[in-house]
């Protein structure tokens, strides 16, 4: 990649990495559900009236939408919400690459290569520590739903993968229509008419401001130069720059939120990126721009934020 893309992939790792204590900040205001609603609506519209429906089935686009967008940050939202320090979120959703090699070889037979098997299996030793690490010094509760986000996210990935969906823009915007309607609902239900009238009532600089970095910053704007670069160079040149997020949002929640990561998690961190590293990262040589092939394991796929 040249320097300029390669600066490109930087600023998006770094979009990214600070969403997680975007959304942290955001839902101390907003009930989490009804916040996750207000940032997929200014995901949705008004370019789903602009941008051409994606080339999948709506049979795809609502099962995408389902899993990658409603169900994984439905359960990030509520993680955070309940106690999940922001920095350590942003590693451990990471463990979608290693749910997602998993479900592919189950359900599509997509066999990982060895060094994917390595890779996954020390990415899983890695999650292992942190979860030991977390579980002595905070409730598990937290940390269970966010591997629920990684698991919602890697099934996602695999119903993508098999129906040949990349993820495009169009995907991001049209997908994003399944999120608002269910996660109202879903709020009304968990929090109540009133808390929801008053939310919306009462939003505060903060909520606004929150809401528009999620939707604007790191869903339009992020996905729109990641995408570009998908289009320019191989995967195996553009997701391995991934591996920034969890830096960014561990470093991001250290700053701002004063959240000190203990030892034995930092260890666990640095074994799971390893993990995901060996299983993301391919040995050959990239090629040439505009000669990107088709990834030919779910890792490709898989480390595609959201």
């Amino acid at each position: 990649m040249s320097l300029k893309h390669s600066l490109l992939a930087v600023l998006v790792m770094l979009l990214w990495g600070l969403n997680f204590v975007a959304i942290d900040e955001g839902i101390d205001d907003v009930p989490p559900l009804l916040f996750l609603a207000m940032r997929f609506v200014l995901v949705a519209l008004p370019l789903v009236f602009f941008v051409p429906r994606p080339a999948a089935s709506w049979h795809t686009v609502v099962a995408v939408g389902t899993l990658m967008s409603l169900g994984q940050f439905s359960f990030l939202y509520v993680a955070l919400d309940i106690g999940m320090p922001a920095g350590l979120a942003s590693l451990v959703l990471q463990a979608q690459v290693i749910f997602t090699i998993v479900i592919a070889a189950v359900v599509i037979r997509e066999l990982p290569s060895r060094r994917q098997v390595v890779g996954a299996g020390i990415g899983t030793l890695g999650l292992a520590l942190v979860v030991v690490a977390h579980g002595a010094a905070a409730p598990l509760v937290p940390l269970v739903v966010t591997l629920g986000a990684a698991m919602s996210w890697a099934t996602g990935n695999v119903v993508a993968r098999r129906a040949g969906v990349q993820s495009g823009f169009s995907l991001v915007v049209w997908s994003a229509l399944v999120v608002p309607v269910p996660a109202v609902c879903l709020s009304l239900v968990v929090d109540g008419p009133d808390e929801v009238a008053r939310a919306l009532t009462g939003l505060s600089g903060t909520a606004i401001a929150s809401t528009a970095y999620t939707a604007i910053g790191a869903s339009l704007i992020g996905y729109g130069v990641w995408n570009s670069l998908l289009a320019r160079y191989p995967a195996s040149a553009v997701v391995p720059f991934v591996l920034l997020v969890p830096v960014i949002g561990i470093a991001a929640a250290w700053v701002v939120q004063d959240e000190v990561p203990g030892a034995l998690e930092i260890v666990g961190g640095v074994v799971m990126l390893a993990g995901v590293a060996a299983a993301t990262i391919s040995r050959r040589r990239p090629t040439t721009p505009s000669a990107r092939p088709e990834p030919s394991a779910p890792a490709a796929i898989a480390s595609r934020p959201r």
